[in-house]
C-alpha cells in the first residue's frame, strides 16, 4: 500500500495549498478578506470563496485577478424572519441587520459540510470572518483548522472579549471601568460596540450567535487586518488570550499592499483630480462616512454650516443625505459636494488633503492612518466608539468632533477644530499622523516589513498543514 500511495503523495506535494474563504457580508468585513485573498493568491495559493448570490459580484475583481486560482461557491442565502427577500449584505440593513443575518449564516453549516466532503481536492483550512465563530466546530467536525480573520482592531478584540465575559458586571456599572485591558479605558455604556448593548438589552434568539465570539480566540490562527506598530499593546494581550501560541499573524493595512484589489487607488475622477491639483498640500478636508449611515437633515444642516464656518476646502461625499439648498453655491470653488462612488483611498492619498472627518469605521481609519491624513472623529455605532479611543488617547493622530449617531454638532465648534486642525502649518496632531504614516508604510513596504513578513509567515502555515495533511492520507 505503501508503493501504492507515495507517488501520489508526491503529486499532491507539488499542488498548491487549497484553501476555503468565508466572509461576512458586510462591505468592512468583506473587502479586506478579499484584499488577503488576493494576496495569498499571487503567493501560490488556491482559493474556494464562499459566497450567496446577493454578494457574487463582490467577488469579479478577484476572479478576474486569479481565474486559475479562485473558485467561487455559492449557497443559497438562508431565509430568516426579520429579513426581507433578497437582503444578503449589511449595507441594505444598517448595523441593526447584523445579528440576523448572522444568525441566517449558520444554516449553512450541513451545506458546508457537504460540499467539503464531496470536493475532490478538500481544502486543507477555512479562514472565516470572526463574526462567523460558528465555523470553529464545523472545522473540527471535518478535522480542518480554522483561522479567524479580524477586520478589527487588536483594541476591539480586547473590548469585546472582556465584555462578554464580564456581562453581568456590565450590566451594573455605567461607565464601564475595562480593568484588565492595558490602560485600563473606561467607556460610557452607550459607547460599548453596539453588539454588547443588544446584549444587555432584552434576549433575543439571534443573540446565541454572539456566543460564538469566544470561539474566536480558540481557533487554530488568527488573522488581523492591523499593524504592530498601531497596537502593540493590544496584540500582547490578545497574544495571551489565545494561549500564547505563534500562530497569530498581523498582515496589515490591508489597503497598502500593492495596488489593491476591488479599487483602483490611483484613478480619481478628471474633475475632482483637477480640483485637488489646484489646491494647496494639506488644505483640505475630505468628508465621509461610510456606506452604511446616512445623515438627518438636521445633521446635515450643521455639518454644512460648519464647513461654511471653518473656511477650509473641502471634499463632501454624501449617499442620500439632505443637503441644504443653496449650500453648494455658497461654497462654490471652495468645497465640493460628491454624489455617488469616490476612489477614497486614492483622495486620501492625494498630496492635497490633510484631513478625514470620518465615522471611524476600521477599514476608513486604516485608510485614513496610511495616508496620514489628521482625522476628525465623529463615531456614531458599532466599533466606531472604540476606534476613536484608540486614534484620539492611545495614538494622538485624530481629534474628537462630534459622537453618537443622533447627535447634531455644535456648527461653531466644527467650524472652530476643522480650521484648526487641516491647512497651511498643521498641527501637532498632524506631525504625529505623519509620524504613524510613515511607520505602517514601513511594515507594508520593506522586505522585513512585520505585516510582511507575518504574511510570509501565514503561507508558510498554509503549507506545514498541508504536509500534515498528505502525511496523515498516507498513514490511512
Amino acid at each position: 500500500m505503501t508503493e501504492v500511495m507515495l507517488p501520489e503523495s508526491r503529486s499532491e506535494s507539488s499542488k498548491p495549498p487549497h484553501l476555503v474563504v468565508f466572509p461576512y457580508p458586510a462591505q468592512g468585513h468583506l473587502l479586506p478578506l478579499l484584499d488577503l485573498t488576493h494576496q495569498l493568491c499571487l503567493r501560490g495559493v488556491n482559493v474556494s470563496v464562499i459566497v450567496t448570490p446577493g454578494n457574487l459580484t463582490y467577488l469579479s475583481p478577484l476572479l478576474s485577478a486569479h481565474p486559475s486560482s479562485v473558485t467561487s461557491v455559492v449557497f443559497p442565502f438562508p431565509p430568516h424572519p426579520s429579513l426581507s427577500p433578497g437582503v444578503e449584505n449589511v449595507k441594505d440593513t444598517g448595523n441593526s441587520g447584523n445579528l440576523p443575518i448572522m444568525a441566517s449564516l449558520r444554516q449553512l453549516r450541513d451545506p458546508i459540510i457537504d460540499w467539503f466532503r464531496s470536493h475532490p481536492n478538500p481544502p486543507i483550512a477555512l479562514i472565516s470572518d470572526f463574526f462567523l465563530g460558528w465555523t470553529h466546530d464545523l472545522c473540527d467536525q471535518i478535522s480542518i483548522p480554522r483561522f479567524a480573520f479580524f477586520s478589527i482592531s487588536f483594541f476591539l478584540v480586547s473590548v469585546l472579549q472582556y465584555c462578554f465575559e464580564n456581562i453581568d458586571r456590565i450590566k451594573s456599572t455605567d461607565p464601564v471601568h475595562l480593568l484588565d485591558l492595558p490602560r485600563a479605558p473606561i467607556f460610557k455604556e452607550e459607547h460599548l460596540p453596539s453588539i454588547v448593548r443588544r446584549c444587555l438589552q432584552t434576549p433575543s434568539p439571534d443573540l446565541e450567535t454572539i456566543k460564538d465570539f469566544s470561539m474566536n480566540l480558540l481557533s487554530y490562527g488568527s488573522v488581523f487586518n492591523s499593524s504592530q506598530v498601531l497596537e502593540d499593546e493590544y496584540l500582547e494581550y490578545v497574544k495571551q488570550r489565545t494561549g500564547g501560541h505563534d500562530r497569530v499573524f498581523v498582515i496589515g493595512p490591508l489597503c497598502s499592499f500593492g495596488s489593491g484589489l476591488n479599487t483602483d487607488p490611483g484613478f480619481i475622477d478628471p474633475d475632482l483630480l483637477s480640483w485637488l491639483d489646484g489646491s494647496q498640500d494639506g488644505s483640505v478636508v475630505y468628508v465621509c462616512f461610510g456606506s452604511q449611515k446616512a445623515l438627518t437633515k438636521e445633521q446635515c444642516d450643521a455639518l454644512a454650516l460648519g464647513l461654511e464656518k471653518s473656511m477650509t476646502r473641502f471634499v463632501w461625499v454624501v449617499k442620500k443625505d439632505p443637503i441644504p439648498d443653496g449650500f453648494e453655491d455658497r461654497v462654490s470653488g471652495r468645497g465640493l459636494v460628491v454624489r455617488g462612488w469616490v476612489s477614497q483611498l486614492a483622495v486620501l492619498r492625494h498630496v492635497a488633503v490633510g484631513g478625514f472627518l470620518s465615522h471611524c469605521g476600521w477599514n476608513s481609519v486604516l485608510e485614513g492612518i496610511t495616508s496620514g491624513a489628521v482625522i476628525l472623529g465623529w463615531p456614531m455605532e458599532a466599533d466606531q466608539f472604540v476606534n476613536a479611543k484608540l486614534l484620539v488617547e492611545h495614538l494622538g493622530v485624530a481629534v474628537k468632533v462630534c459622537e453618537g449617531g443622533e447627535t447634531v454638532p455644535d456648527s461653531v465648534e466644527l467650524g472652530r477644530v476643522i480650521a484648526e486642525t487641516v491647512g497651511v502649518g498643521g498641527c501637532d496632531v498632524a506631525a504625529r499622523a505623519e509620524e504613524i504614516r510613515r511607520k505602517t508604510e514601513v511594515a507594508v513596504t520593506e522586505a522585513n516589513g512585520s505585516s510582511v513578513e507575518d504574511l510570509q509567515r501565514l503561507v508558510k502555515e498554509f503549507g506545514k498543514v498541508k504536509s500534515q495533511t498528505l502525511s496523515l492520507d498516507v498513514i490511512n
